[in-house]
């Protein structure tokens, strides 16, 4: 493997890494919301979405090692830019939704929703960060067919997800 390839790996297992925390936030954020009378909605599509983002993790790598593609500086730097904004906008919304942010679609009945932060100006700035990624990782070593089938793939989960967002929101948000 060449020097770029290493550290690409390496980038994507920190990625992974960083998907590991998000979850212990989730977990978390489900016992706290749980505990207040959370409600769940749309279990269904959750294992998919599960199944998609590790496949995206796996595709980069196995995209980058199998392809024999070098690293193209100008592409690979400003994907790398993208990812790195992406993780930030992803943070920024954890944090700006507290306990309330899950990879679950958990309302608590009363807490109302969330118009600060990136909510001020996007309904969904999570999928934002979701979709950015989802390109700009694995183009940051030119793997290309697993940036076109992961968003392929994610454009019906998305579709789903946010149909059950908002569904999950006037329910619980009306009772």
């Amino acid at each position: 493997m060449t020097q770029s390839l290493w550290w690409y790996v390496a980038l994507v297992v920190l990625v992974g890494f960083e998907r590991v925390a998000e979850l212990a936030v989730s977990l978390r954020n489900a016992k706290w919301s749980f505990a207040r009378g959370g409600v769940e909605f749309g279990k269904g599509h959750y294992p998919f979405m599960v199944v998609l983002h590790t496949g995206l993790l796996a595709g980069c790598v196995v995209e980058a090692i199998v392809s024999g593609r070098s690293f193209e500086p100008a592409l690979g730097w400003t994907m790398l830019a993208v990812v790195v904004a992406m993780q930030a906008l992803r943070w920024w919304c954890i944090s700006v939704l507290g306990h309330q942010w899950n990879t679950r679609v958990i309302v608590v009945p009363g807490l109302g929703r969330v118009t600060g932060g990136p909510y001020r100006f996007l309904r969904h700035p999570n999928y934002v960060a979701v979709v950015g990624e989802g390109i700009a990782l694995p183009l940051v070593h030119s793997a290309w067919i697993t940036a076109l089938v992961f968003t392929l793939l994610n454009i019906p989960l998305l579709a789903v997800r946010i149909r059950t967002e908002e569904t999950a929101l006037r329910t619980v948000l009306t009772r």
